[in-house]
């Protein structure tokens, strides 16, 4: 991966080339920014630059063995770690390599993964992943073998909040004391999980959500949305580009929610009971996935609604139409009836996620909102 296929964060690439040309590349380093930042995809675009055998002045060359090797990312001087678990196909003592295969295949096609969306790839159930003591010694005894082609041995590990105590400890000397020329690339969204001791021998590289010009440029340029939609994912994806992929792909069951949302809550403020029992028939019959979807979905949009009431314009993410829709619904919701309608919205989620008879879940909460809407 080079440094032009990363979204945005034109500041720290500059930072990150000029740490390399002036030798001052530090062995360990912590990429910390929250999901779809894009830090991951920093850290592989900084270790193709560090390896790269014909560097260019603003990023690696990608043409030459090493870029090559790095863009498959097979490079035999290149190793990640990432959480596993078992599964169906690993069943005991699971480390990163068991999953290798499917790691290249996934951050090749898209580096701003989050960690559900890997869990759910290596099809691990409802198990959570970890960097276990098994991997420290994978990882030992990768680093004490001798560069085979390049400068650096690099080690990119994903998630080391993930890591568990006979893990981290084993690899705080490794790290504190590393084999000449290695280097150590920690992806992290949450420092705080981190082992203190780790964390304070690692050089911290604050990555922050991406701006709403180079997402937007990036879904019109490599997705092909035209500039308005582009803007409006771009709007709600807040900073966050594995979620605006999430929002391109979801858009038709988010128009479909939208019109039953704006249905309800009309229906609702007029009181129409008749109307109201034939919507409950409706949405009764879409099925129970859809159903939660549309709730998560009222959740999102009672939540902005009340923000624009509040006059908090800064934290709204809504598109276009939500929002010609909500600045003349958002006077319904205040200080006054947000608590009861957020808690009816919630309830109802999980009353269907128990598989309780949605006719009855549905028809309940209606008869809530009729008489919330108007408080």
């Amino acid at each position: 991966m080079q440094f032009k296929e990363v979204v945005g964060h034109h500041k720290i690439k500059e930072k990150l080339i000029h740490t390399i040309k002036g030798n001052r590349v530090s062995h360990a380093q912590l990429f910390l920014g929250s999901e779809g930042s894009g830090n991951l995809a920093l850290a592989i675009a900084y270790a193709q630059y560090v390896s790269c055998e014909d560097k260019q002045e603003n990023d690696s060359c990608g043409v030459c063995p090493s870029c090559i090797k790095f863009q498959k990312l097979v490079h035999p001087d290149l190793h990640f770690v990432y959480p596993v678990s078992t599964s169906k196909t690993v069943k005991k003592n699971p480390v990163s390599d068991d999953y290798i295969t499917l790691w290249r295949e996934i951050i090749i096609e898209n580096p701003y993964i989050n960690q559900n969306k890997w869990y759910e790839i290596i099809d691990v159930e409802n198990k959570q992943g970890i960097i276990s003591k098994n991997e420290s010694k994978e990882i030992l005894k990768k680093l004490n073998l001798k560069t085979f082609e390049s400068e650096y041995k690099i080690m990119i590990i994903w998630l080391p909040e993930k890591m568990n105590a006979a893990a981290a400890s084993k690899l705080l000397k490794l790290i504190e004391e590393p084999p000449a020329k290695t280097l150590f690339l920690m992806v992290s969204e949450n420092s705080e999980q981190i082992l203190s001791t780790i964390l304070s021998r690692t050089q911290l590289i604050k990555i922050p959500k991406i701006d709403n010009e180079s997402m937007r440029n990036a879904l019109c340029d490599r997705l092909g949305l035209l500039p308005e939609k582009a803007g409006d994912i771009a709007h709600l994806a807040n900073g966050n580009y594995f979620e605006a992929q999430n929002l391109i792909s979801s858009t038709e069951e988010d128009n479909d929610n939208f019109d039953q949302f704006t249905q309800f809550m009309r229906l609702s403020y007029q009181r129409k009971v008749i109307e109201i029992i034939n919507w409950v028939d409706e949405i009764s019959r879409i099925g129970r996935e859809k159903q939660k979807s549309f709730l998560a979905y009222s959740l999102r949009l009672i939540r902005e609604n009340f923000m624009l009431n509040i006059k908090n314009k800064d934290l709204v993410y809504l598109t276009k139409k939500e929002l010609e829709f909500s600045e003349k619904f958002s006077q319904f919701i205040n200080q006054e009836n947000i608590y009861q309608i957020y808690e009816a919205l919630n309830r109802a989620h999980s009353d269907i996620e128990m598989n309780a008879y949605n006719k009855i879940v549905f028809l309940d909460l209606a008869l809530k909102i009729i008489k919330l809407i108007k408080k």
